[in-house]
């Protein structure tokens, strides 16, 4: 089985860290307070969510090459937040579930995020899962999160050397948008309430489970063997 996991909501939670980068980032570039104030993340990817930025706080959409400057600048400042983040915490049985499945035969592991591949890398060297997950498909990749799952599949078929046909994907998330993306795809999906999006809404979504925390997920992976 590949299993494809997002990363805020799902693994960890940055206690702001990334929103400090951001505002930061475009106080410093464009004069903006607070740039991310009435922007909800959830599910988004980064490019997505500094276009958005552009468009509600600047007035306009975001000049070529522009975006990808903006990016490249955030890892850094986003880094330095991640160093002293005292609301940052790990979701429940995240690391635990995580390794859980590196240690079963015929399990791969990857990323479905929509933070850029550094961003992503930074917030997982933070609990120590850096080099657990080769692979993955980020916001660097597309700003629609089903393509980026996509290309998650695509690589993970590099990696293993096999193709996984959709009943063999699993995507784990928090929100509706993880959810949608994997049914675009074609493939299942693990919801988990740990994030901001409540247990009722994801369930309504319609994904194979709903778990209060990724605590479930191993006796689920057994029952579907």
């Amino acid at each position: 089985m590949l299993y494809l996991f997002d990363i805020d909501g799902t693994l960890l939670l940055t206690g702001g860290a990334g929103t400090r980068a951001i505002n930061r980032l475009f106080g410093d570039r464009y004069g903006v307070d607070g740039a991310m104030d009435g922007i909800d993340p959830g599910g988004k990817t980064d490019p997505g969510i500094f276009t958005e930025i552009f468009v509600d706080r600047v007035g306009r959409e975001p000049e070529a090459g522009e975006l990808d400057a903006l990016l490249d600048a955030y890892v850094p400042m986003l880094e330095a937040e991640l160093v002293d983040a005292p609301r940052f915490r790990i979701m429940p049985w995240a690391v635990e579930c995580v390794r859980w499945l590196e240690g079963e035969g015929r399990v791969t592991l990857g990323i479905a995020t929509g933070n850029v591949r550094a961003a992503a890398r930074a917030k997982l060297k933070r609990i120590d899962l850096h080099e657990t997950f080769a692979f993955g498909g980020f916001g660097c990749d597309s700003g629609d999160r089903a393509v980026l799952v996509a290309r998650a599949i695509e690589r993970a078929a590099e990696h293993a050397g096999r193709s996984f046909p959709g009943d063999e994907v699993i995507v784990v998330g928090d929100t509706v948008r993880d959810i949608d993306a994997a049914r675009a795809c074609g493939v299942r999906v693990l919801a988990v309430a740990t994030g901001s999006t409540s247990r009722d809404d994801l369930a309504a979504a319609a994904p194979d489970a709903v778990f209060d925390t990724l605590e479930d997920l191993p006796s689920w992976h057994q029952s579907c063997r």
